[in-house]
């Protein structure tokens, strides 16, 4: 026989995985961008404002930034990003800073590199849990094809929160 404890059966709380939250941040009224290149049929609204399927992609090769200027400093609290490379296997790394003095001096968030093979490895998603107060730039640096440069930047999406 069991010994009797004290127990009541409670209501589970909802839970949404953090994953389906909202991303709250409205870039398209908080944020203008800059990029270093843009393929006319992939633009950098698709990547920020998912208003189309493919993303964002680079018209040229090489280094490529993405950089969200905030109209008034921003306070984040989550970052997202996911690329995706289904044809070619690469090596590509990319970087993550953001200041709080309109670019005169940067603080690195992440630096990571990712090994796209497909079938395999063919997307990378990654989520920051981020604490950074009066955000004025946000710089997303991609090397797409780190020690080769024959591999064009793209970005499926970048959500902030």
């Amino acid at each position: 026989m069991l010994p009797k404890m004290r127990k009541r059966i409670i209501a589970r709380p909802l839970h949404i995985p953090h994953t389906e939250q909202a991303w709250c941040l409205d870039l398209e009224s908080t944020a203008s961008v800059e990029v270093t290149s843009e393929d006319n049929a992939f633009p950098i609204e698709s990547a920020l404002l998912q208003l189309e399927k493919g993303g964002w992609r680079a018209a040229e090769t090489g280094v490529q930034t993405i950089r969200l200027i905030f109209d008034q400093p921003q306070r984040l609290r989550r970052i997202s990003v996911v690329f995706e490379e289904t044809e070619n296997q690469r090596t590509q790394e990319f970087t993550l800073r953001w200041s709080s003095d309109r670019g005169s001096s940067f603080r690195e968030i992440v630096r990571q590199q990712w090994n796209f093979s497909s079938p395999d490895a063919t997307r990378e998603t990654e989520e920051y849990n981020v604490d950074l107060s009066n955000v004025t730039l946000l710089d997303l640096i991609i090397d797409p094809d780190k020690g080769n440069g024959k591999a064009q930047a793209s970005l499926l999406s970048l959500r902030l929160a």
